[in-house]
């Protein structure tokens, strides 16, 4: 397998552009509607250009996804790391998602995508980012935060509850945000399920 990873700057630049066009592409035309030839376009560069840094459609699209991934989970991670309790960390976590799923709209309709076009792919991006939450929530546990639960099983309903509403109010709504009233039940009713104290009601 050719080893395609930037030697310079200039190099990663470049990849990180047809990235970004990809994500672009992907997101208004659909995997089979989408084309090299349109992401060279939309990343202005050249079609050979690409093939020093992806083999091909296939391959850029499941490195979207991961790249989508990776910086999901750092902005989720980030901002839950700033909270001073579980409670807020919870907050502060689903409020960073929902801002970088506004940022990005194209995260849920490539993931779906993903669910036929890479499996693979789709499966790897919900384990990391549950397994991240996971962890969390064992230490929350372990630190007496929590009720008594299973962390994983906990993640994955979480994390679907989010992704829920995410969709509905960011993907299928207005002004591309979940609004402050949604966002507050939402996470009352994560700190129920967790036992934490729901605290004030500020806005995202």
């Amino acid at each position: 397998m050719t080893d395609r990873t930037p030697r310079t700057a200039r190099g990663t630049r470049t990849r990180a552009k047809l990235l970004e066009a990809a994500e672009e592409v992907f997101s208004a035309h659909g995997y089979h509607d989408a084309s090299i030839v349109k992401i060279t376009e939309a990343g202005g560069v050249s079609q050979g250009t690409f093939y020093l840094y992806f083999e091909g459609k296939q391959e850029i699209f499941d490195e979207l996804v991961e790249d989508l991934n990776r910086r999901v989970r750092r902005a989720m991670a980030e901002a839950s790391h700033s909270g001073t309790d579980r409670a807020e960390a919870e907050r502060l976590g689903f409020a960073a998602f929902f801002r970088f799923t506004a940022e990005h709209p194209a995260l849920y309709r490539i993931i779906r995508q993903a669910e036929f076009v890479s499996p693979r792919a789709l499966h790897q991006h919900y384990e990391r980012i549950t397994e991240g939450y996971a962890a969390g929530l064992q230490q929350a546990l372990d630190d007496g935060e929590i009720v008594p639960l299973d962390p994983t099983v906990a993640a994955w309903a979480l994390t679907g509850i989010g992704e829920m509403i995410g969709m509905r109010w960011v993907l299928w709504g207005e002004n591309d945000k979940v609004p402050d009233d949604v966002f507050d039940e939402m996470i009352a009713l994560v700190h129920r399920a967790l036992g934490l104290t729901t605290g004030s009601r500020e806005a995202t």
